[in-house]
């Protein structure tokens, strides 16, 4: 695993060395190239001038911040690197708080993080217990990729993980949704729901949350790649029915997908058959 990112975390006086690490692993998407249709070969991207329309070299690219209409402020490499923010190399905990007061549409990326070598080890490992017992997640800032972003630090199995954060002002309001008029459930149909809801109700990892559609487009890669013919099958539309009578069908339905529940099997005890006497008869 390469780190993508290397600096401190930092709280009051305590300064811990760690590197930061992808927790996402992109490599397992499938991607294609485009091809040209008459021949598979690579297709190629010239960068053009609009201006002068003139093919331009990687060297000869330039950043700018348009302010006016075909007007730039431009900059350079070094301008990006006079920018001396301490959260550059430097994750500075503003402080602790607790994970309910963050909506979780403000979660974005998350990333993990890990010592920078041997003496930050015992440092570290105390950041991620203190942080388990206590129940609370910190909050700072880092630069990763030309920004400055939000990060949130919290513990998991034995070490620390960063969600990057958008900033609040990011996030769009709830009621700019159009059609949310306020209509309030029916008493009946809210009793049917929640039901529902207890009859489906599982814990997070008996969910099945395979990517189907991944593996069937890996499928039909490999069917393409051995000759054979991909066949599909189409799914047919269901009829729409009204809310009352697929609440009520779909009761019935997570019932019958249950298990029913084992009777408890107490242990029987044995019993021992004594052996019976018979009585001769007498003969007269």
């Amino acid at each position: 695993m390469r780190a993508i990112w290397k600096g401190y975390v930092r709280f009051s006086l305590v300064t811990i060395p760690v590197r930061v690490y992808n927790a996402v692993d992109t490599e397992q998407r499938i991607s294609f190239n485009q091809l040209h249709k008459e021949d598979n070969g690579a297709i190629g991207y010239e960068k053009k001038c609009k201006k002068c329309s003139k093919t331009v070299a990687i060297e000869d690219i330039v950043k700018g911040y348009q302010y006016e209409p075909d007007q730039y402020a431009i900059v350079e490499k070094d301008d990006i690197e006079k920018i001396k923010l301490k959260s550059t190399k430097v994750i500075e905990i503003e402080g602790f708080i607790s994970t309910k007061e963050v909506s979780p549409m403000l979660y974005e990326s998350p990333y993990f993080a890990g010592p920078d070598g041997p003496v930050a080890s015992k440092a570290f490992a105390l950041l991620s217990q203190t942080l388990k017992e206590t129940g609370k997640v910190g909050i700072g800032k880092v630069v990763l990729r030309d920004r400055e972003d939000v990060v949130l630090i919290a513990p998991q199995e034995g070490g620390i993980v960063l969600y990057k954060l958008r900033y609040p002002s990011e996030v769009r309001a709830m009621k700019d949704v159009p059609q949310l008029d306020g209509q309030v459930a029916d008493k009946n149909q809210l009793k049917l729901a929640r039901n529902l809801v207890d009859s489906m109700a599982k814990t997070f990892k008996k969910l099945d949350l395979t990517d189907k559609y991944h593996d069937a487009l890996r499928e039909m890669i490999q069917a393409k790649i051995e000759g054979k013919e991909v066949v599909t099958v189409e799914e047919e539309p269901k009829a729409v029915v009204d809310i009352m009578s697929a609440l009520k069908q779909s009761i019935d339905q997570a019932k019958s997908h249950r298990k029913p529940m084992e009777k408890a099997k107490g242990e029987k005890k044995k019993v021992v058959a004594k052996p019976v006497k018979s009585k001769r008869a007498k003969v007269v």
